[in-house]
Formats: structure tokens, C-alpha cells, sequence
């Protein structure tokens, strides 16, 4: 008997569905009626699984879940656009700004 044992790593899993073709027709779609729109790579989390926020040129944004980062990876590359780790690059200052001029924005009845 050993004072000490080493404990299995369990993989928490996800809450969250996989991604599906409507998500990535969204993603397209996305990309196809925007300029400049960047990839961001999103980790997987015990609550949703790894997700892809595109950005355009003017700050407007949509997530969407992935198949992985690999997954993003390879979409980025067949729809032409960069992409990147949110880990290592964080979100741009478009998205911010973007965000911020949402809020103050009246309401609409």
C-alpha cells in the first residue's frame, strides 16, 4: 500500500451540445455578410464546449460553438479569415467599443 497514490484525472464533462450544421451556417453566413471578420478562439469550459466568436471591422460579433480548436482552426482556413487564441490575444478593442455603443443605445418599443 502507498502513502501516495496518484488520482485519475476524470474529464469533467460539458453541459453543452456539440456543434451542429446550423452553427456553422450561422458562422458563414456571418462571415459572408461582414467585412474583415476575424476568427477568436474560445476554451472549452466545464459548462460550454469550445467556441469561435468572429468580429468584424466595425466591432459587431457572434459566438458559436466549434468542433474544438483545431476545428476553428481548420473552418478559419476554408472561409480565408485569421484566427486566433482569445488565451494568448484577448478580445480587440473594436469589441469593446462595439459593446459599449450597444448599451447606450435607446431602447426600442
Amino acid at each position: 500500500m502507498g502513502l501516495f497514490r496518484r488520482r485519475k484525472q476524470a474529464t469533467v464533462p460539458s453541459h453543452d451540445r456539440a456543434a451542429d450544421r446550423g452553427d456553422l451556417d450561422h458562422l458563414e453566413n456571418f462571415i459572408r455578410s461582414r467585412r474583415g471578420v476575424e476568427a477568436y478562439i474560445e476554451p472549452r469550459t466545464t459548462v460550454t464546449e469550445t467556441t469561435v466568436i468572429l468580429i468584424a471591422d466595425d466591432g459587431e460579433w457572434t459566438r458559436r460553438r466549434i468542433d474544438g480548436p483545431d476545428g476553428a482552426r481548420r473552418f478559419a482556413y476554408r472561409m480565408g479569415i485569421p484566427v486566433y487564441d482569445v488565451r494568448l490575444m484577448g478580445y480587440p478593442q473594436r469589441m469593446r467599443d462595439f459593446n459599449e455603443r450597444r448599451k447606450r443605445r435607446p431602447e426600442r418599443s
